[in-house]
Order: C-alpha cells, then sequence, then structure tokens
C-alpha cells in the first residue's frame, strides 16, 4: 500500500500507534554523508533506553547508497518510550529527515520490512498481505492510500 500523502497531526500519530501495535522493532537512520543537528543527538539520547543494537549499513529500509557511504542503523524495540519519542520528536512522518532528525523512520514485523519510508523523497510504503492489518489500516481517519 502506497501512503499517497505526508501523515501529519494526528493520522501521523494513529499510524505510530497501529505500527507499534503490529511491529516489534522500529528504525531511524543517520547518514555519515549528511550533517546533523543538536536535535539529532537529543533524539537519539531520549530513544537510548529502547535501543537494540546499531549497525553500520551501506543499505536500509528500501534505501541503497553508493558503496563508499555508509550510515549508522538505529534497531529500536517499540516499547512505550520510544513511542512517546517519536510523537513528541515530529508532527508527520516525512519529518524525518536529516540535518534536523534521524532519517526515514521505517517498522519491522518479524524481521520484515512492514512501514518503509524513504521520508526525503516523500515515498511511503507498507507492506502487509494480513485483512486484518489492513482493515486497521484503512480506518485509520485520513490517511491517504492506494494498493498496488
Amino acid at each position: 500500500m502506497f501512503i499517497r500523502t505526508n501523515p501529519k497531526g494526528e493520522v501521523y500519530r494513529d499510524l505510530i500507534d497501529l505500527a507499534f501495535e503490529i511491529c516489534d522493532t522500529f528504525i531511524l537512520v543517520v547518514r555519515n554523508d549528511i550533517s546533523t543537528t543538536e536535535n539529532v543527538d537529543y533524539v537519539l539520547e531520549k530513544l537510548n533506553p529502547s535501543l537494540k543494537e546499531v549497525k553500520k549499513q551501506f543499505q536500509w529500509a528500501s534505501i541503497i547508497v553508493c558503496s563508499d557511504i555508509s550510515a549508522s542503523v538505529y534497531y529500536y524495540h517499540t516499547d512505550d518510550n520510544a513511542k512517546k519519542i517519536l510523537k513528541e520528536s515530529a508532527n508527520s512522518l516525512h519529518q524525518w529527515v536529516q540535518p534536523n532528525l534521524p532519517e526515514d523512520l521505517s517498522f519491522i514485523k518479524n524481521n520484515e520490512l512492514w512501514l518503509s519510508n524513504t521520508a526525503h523523497e516523500y515515498e511511503s510504503y507498507i507492506l502487509t498481505d494480513d485483512s486484518e492489518e489492513i482493515l486497521k489500516i484503512w480506518n485509520i481517519k485520513g490517511l491517504d492510500i492506494q494498493f498496488s
């Protein structure tokens, strides 16, 4: 399912709630080729209690970068602390862009990508064929989705 418009405000918060209900992990990315503001460090520090691991990667979610450019990909538990921080730190899904925030907030369910977000390109997808999940997604008031 392609998310056609940037989920903002209550739609963003409802989508975050659903992603935390369904998924067990989310990721944030800090690219080494893009500068950051102090806010990136602040958000990462607040999320630290929920951190699983950090990996140096050249690929994440739906992004593949040049072989000589890496990123730090932060893997987090979907717990109440993290959900609160994500809701406080941004007011839309596509706001997750460096230099002001870590990049490309995306969600993982059972080691499989569930919500892929390339925020700077305004491209977000939900990858599921679970009819119960599809119904819950469809019921988020104001979420503009297109089935592909």
